[in-house]
């Protein structure tokens, strides 16, 4: 696929560039991209809830009240999970929600999502540019220019540019990544990939593994 390369102004700058199509243009695999996803968000989760078990509340082991004679139930401690304040039984204790998932899946459901993002003409390719200072003026500027105010966008660069990056961190919708640092659920929530010129080459090389 050959698409036309933008300036920051959102007009064509006479520069063409052909999307690779063994990263573009491959059918999209539904299933791998699912286990990406849901291994982002397990990465996501801290897994640091917690809750006391009787072994951990700090009340007093003495025995309430005499076993019998008493017209109620048995109660040993006012640490019983049955007491106000007492234990919780089989409560959340932290825990990793991770789990292994193989390199060439990653790299398939990459693949499948720039593919899909390719089929839909919501791809966009820049010029390498970068702002003087951080201002999300500047930002947004750009985002007028190319028609996207109100779509979610993400951007990929080459590197970390400090100005872009800040110029983009108090718009809600827009996020910048860079190309060693893209993941599959970010190219899904994204209604239009921006990617600049200079980070092509980087997603290419990052994306080149046989799966």
């Amino acid at each position: 696929m050959e698409l036309s390369v933008l300036n920051i102004e959102g007009k064509e700058s006479g520069k063409k560039v052909t999307l690779p199509a063994e990263i573009f243009g491959i059918e999209p695999n539904e299933h791998v991209v699912y286990l990406d996803v849901k291994h982002y968000l397990a990465n996501q989760r801290q897994g640091t809830h917690k809750a006391k078990e009787r072994a951990e509340v700090n009340y007093s082991t003495k025995k309430i009240k005499r076993q019998k004679g008493t017209g109620g139930a048995r109660a040993g401690s006012i640490k019983s999970p049955v007491f106000v304040g007492g234990g919780r039984v089989f409560g959340p204790r932290p825990r990793d929600y991770d789990f292994k998932l193989n390199k060439k899946i990653k790299v398939l459901a990459r693949k499948s999502v720039l593919s899909a993002r390719a089929k839909e003409n919501a791809i966009s390719v820049l010029e390498a540019f970068t702002f003087q200072q951080p201002k999300t003026k500047s930002y947004l500027g750009l985002l007028q220019a190319l028609s996207l105010n109100n779509s979610k966008t993400l951007l990929i660069l080459d590197g970390h540019d400090s100005n872009v990056y800040l110029s983009s961190r108090n718009i809600p919708k827009a996020k910048v990544v860079t190309a060693d640092s893209i993941n599959t659920y970010d190219l899904i929530n994204a209604e239009r990939v921006l990617i600049t010129e200079t980070a092509l080459p980087k997603i290419e090389t990052l994306l080149s593994a046989k799966s």
